[in-house]
């Protein structure tokens, strides 16, 4: 009798091993390997401040440290276009990014809106002009969040589903800067920090929203930078780089692998 069960369960598991290498444990892992992926946005999503840029990127400072390069490299998708461009607009998504998209497309990512805000600007404001000046020019940023940005999303959002119609779309945000509190002894005054984190709030809020108006998930990044802003003593982000003044409010390369990838991993 022993040998029976012995024998009984030999033959179960073996033929559990076929079906799995032959049936669903192929289709599983075929479906898992056919990923057609398209990675959209601006500088967050092309890598500014990762370094290792590709050359023929150009201005657009695509990078393999960046997120959707990091995560196509450990999943390997059966596709991966990677159209994100440093300054891109929602405008600049819509004209010049959107040509890989397909209705084969299964996952796109992207960040999106910050450059519409004014972010530049507004940190350029903060570091060289009065406490007054910046507070309010984060003020105008946030108006322009809830008057105008709104819609720009919309088309954006409207024209990646259109192109991409059975795509998962991924949205993340941008993390807040400034650890409050923390170990800077110059610089920015804390009412401006602050400030600039609120703005950063503010602008992820409306884009969460928007997105989750067309179906897509939002990813939020801000927790994932906690403890790791600038005044932090561990930061994920470059502060003002006036050497490469391009680089600076960016997530370092650790940023990216550590902030940005966990985050859309656990989403997409």
């Amino acid at each position: 009798m022993k040998l029976s069960r012995a024998a009984a369960l030999s033959s179960s598991l073996l033929l559990s091993a076929v079906l799995a290498l032959t049936g669903a444990g192929a289709a599983q892992a075929a479906s898992s390997a056919a990923v057609d992926y398209v990675a959209l946005g601006d500088s967050y999503s092309s890598g500014v401040g990762a370094g290792n840029y590709d050359s023929a990127s150009g201005s657009c400072k695509r990078t393999p440290r960046a997120y959707p390069a990091l995560w196509a490299a450990a999943n390997s998708p059966s596709s991966f276009a990677f159209t994100a461009c440093s300054g891109a607009r929602t405008n600049d998504v819509t004209a010049n990014q959107l040509g890989p998209l397909s209705s084969a497309t299964d996952l796109v990512s992207l960040t999106i809106g910050g450059n519409d805000a004014g972010f530049a600007d507004v940190m350029t404001t903060c570091v060289l002009q009065s406490e007054a000046t910046c507070l309010a020019r984060v003020e105008e940023a946030k108006r322009y969040v809830d008057s105008t940005l709104p819609a720009r999303l919309d088309t954006v959002y409207t024209a990646i589903r259109s192109k991409a119609p059975s795509a998962r779309v991924v949205v993340l945000g941008y993390p807040r800067f400034y650890k409050l509190g923390g170990s800077c002894v110059a610089g920015l005054t804390e009412n401006e920090r602050r400030a600039i984190n609120g703005g950063a709030d503010h602008l992820n809020a409306a884009t969460a929203k928007r997105a989750a108006d067309h179906g897509f998930a939002y990813a939020d990044v801000a927790p994932a930078f906690t403890g790791h802003e600038i005044c932090s003593g561990a930061s994920w982000l470059h502060s003002v780089n006036w050497l490469s003044i391009g680089e600076s409010y960016h997530p370092t390369a650790a940023g990216q692998s550590g902030g940005y990838l966990p985050v859309f991993r656990a989403t997409a």
